[in-house]
């Protein structure tokens, strides 16, 4: 068992850093360095700039380097994009310096055929550098753990449908963007639905429980639907109101059919929402016997940073390269300071 604290990084000073951060010294894990190239947050106090009510002495700095060349760092939180090609540079700075990574972006759930340059580059120098690096989040527990531990009860399985529902506005305007959010539906068609798709989010998660279940994927395609409403809606991430008949939001619905003969459905839906609307996160397996189950109204911002955090001293223990989800060890609460679990 480990004495001292772990050291952590706080790499992208967003909406989720602040709630990541409280998470950390709520587990007694030690921040030692803040890194975000807003000149709003620039030379603020990570205390102030998390609400943890005190002065930490740590200062928001926009030179990763120097960062991470005067701090003996266990691990960096990377929170920033939803994609491997605009992360692969924070990630490469974290690795080069021997820093473990855990990050929020999406894709790096399971990126080994959406993202495989990126990927393989990433797991090559972790290895080199002796450090982990992973992709965590709601998607870890929820999208992909725990469907394919509820299959493990089943005689047999036919298909696996599942549909997740998150709010925008709680990740910033890039990722409000990237789904269309405040389109007209000519730009829409244009730059989302006509275009080379990103991977949703759950594309990568039905990789994850694919590769998890030994399943050999054989063709996969994604569909990109706008959300439309008859009424205006007030966007605070982007700061206006998106009019009736503009997109709020988007649909992504991934197909996947396997040699095994099993096909898999996940809906990925991400919008503005209105104050009825809320998060989801359904399942159904069709098989012998059929189930069902859900998280009502889960607070994916909140679960997504606390598995985050939890997740840490298995990351830090884990072998060195880039670890996907599905090859995470089961996370269970941790009730004592984290760097006792080391």
């Amino acid at each position: 068992m480990r004495n001292t604290k772990i050291r952590a990084v706080q790499f992208g000073c967003g909406k989720m850093a602040r709630l990541i951060c409280r998470y950390l010294k709520d587990h007694d894990v030690e921040i030692v360095g803040a890194i975000d190239t807003n000149p709003q947050l620039v030379g603020q106090d990570l205390g102030e700039f998390a609400d943890l009510g005190c002065q930490t002495g740590v200062i928001i700095s926009d030179d990763a380097e120097a960062v991470f060349e005067q701090c003996d760092a266990d691990i960096a939180i990377i929170t920033v994009f939803s994609y491997m090609p605009e992360m692969f540079d924070f990630y490469e700075t974290a690795l080069r310096h021997g820093v473990n990574v855990i990050s929020t972006c999406e894709e790096a759930i399971y990126p080994w055929t959406t993202s495989p340059l990126e990927t393989n580059r990433l797991d090559k120098l972790a290895k080199a550098n002796h450090v982990t690096i992973t992709g965590s989040g709601m998607q870890d527990i929820y999208w992909i753990n725990m469907p394919c531990l509820a299959m493990a009860g089943m005689n047999k399985i036919k298909k696996v449908s599942g549909k997740v529902s998150y709010n925008v506005e709680d990740y910033g305007p890039a990722l409000a963007e990237a789904h269309g959010a405040g389109y007209d539906l000519d730009r829409f068609n244009q730059e989302i639905a006509a275009a080379e798709s990103l991977p949703s989010y759950m594309w990568n998660a039905a990789e994850a429980i694919c590769a998890k279940m030994g399943w050999t994927i054989s063709r996969i395609q994604q569909k990109n639907v706008p959300f439309i409403l008859d009424e205006d809606v007030y966007s605070q991430t982007l700061g206006r109101t998106i009019p009736a008949g503009q997109a709020i939001g988007m649909s992504a619905v991934t197909e996947i059919k396997t040699q095994q003969g099993i096909e898999l459905e996940v809906e990925c839906i991400g919008k503005v929402y209105r104050k009825e609307d809320g998060d989801m996160c359904d399942w159904f397996i069709s098989g012998q016997p059929d189930l069902e189950f859900s998280v009502s109204k889960p607070d994916t911002v909140a679960l997504t940073c606390a598995t985050i955090v939890n997740r840490i001293p298995s990351v830090i223990s884990d072998p060195a390269g880039f670890i996907t989800a599905e090859k995470l060890p089961l996370l269970s609460y941790p009730s004592f300071p984290l760097h006792t679990y080391l």
